[in-house]
């Protein structure tokens, strides 16, 4: 199942008792290998039975909501363990402030290619590549002094 497509429990579905690990996995779309993962990375402490199996509180399900959204906005599992793992409030800012801000720059990256297609669909010619207009779209967003023209020869005495 892809990221995008796990699922949250709906309102009013918080049942008090605590749950297995296949039924929480279940419950949001997920393997059960995923919650072990984060449970050996810190990100999960499920209360145990007298027989040693993971049980899953209510508090445990918010916990998998966070770390399923955190990493649908781009966070790193490290990222949301240090997130979650602070209780901070100045570090937890500060960790929220940088993530912000390289998601506003993914997100600025994504338009400029989202344009860019655009503007490929929207050329009249049979090859867009050639359309002069693809072309000044190209080269604004390449580096500075990145030239688009035709490769140079060298000369025989550069040899």
């Amino acid at each position: 199942m892809k990221s995008s497509e796990h699922r949250t429990p709906a309102d009013g579905e918080h049942d008090p008792r605590p749950m297995s690990i296949g039924a929480l996995a279940e419950r949001f779309g997920l393997a059960t290998h995923a919650l072990r993962h984060w449970e050996t990375m810190g990100l999960l402490a499920p209360a145990r039975d007298p027989a040693g199996r993971r049980r899953y509180r209510p508090d445990d399900l918010t916990r998998v909501a966070v770390i399923l959204r955190a990493k649908e906005a781009g966070l790193s599992l490290d990222a949301i363990r240090s997130l979650v793992g602070t209780a901070d409030a100045v570090q937890r800012r500060a960790l929220l402030s940088e993530e912000a801000e390289a998601l506003r720059s993914r997100i600025a990256a994504a338009q400029a290619s989202l344009a860019l297609i655009e503007c490929a669909l929207g050329c009249g010619r049979e090859d867009f590549t050639r359309c002069p207009h693809f072309q000044r779209e190209v080269a604004d967003h390449l580096a500075p002094g990145t030239d688009l023209g035709p490769p140079r020869r060298q000369s025989s005495s550069a040899w």
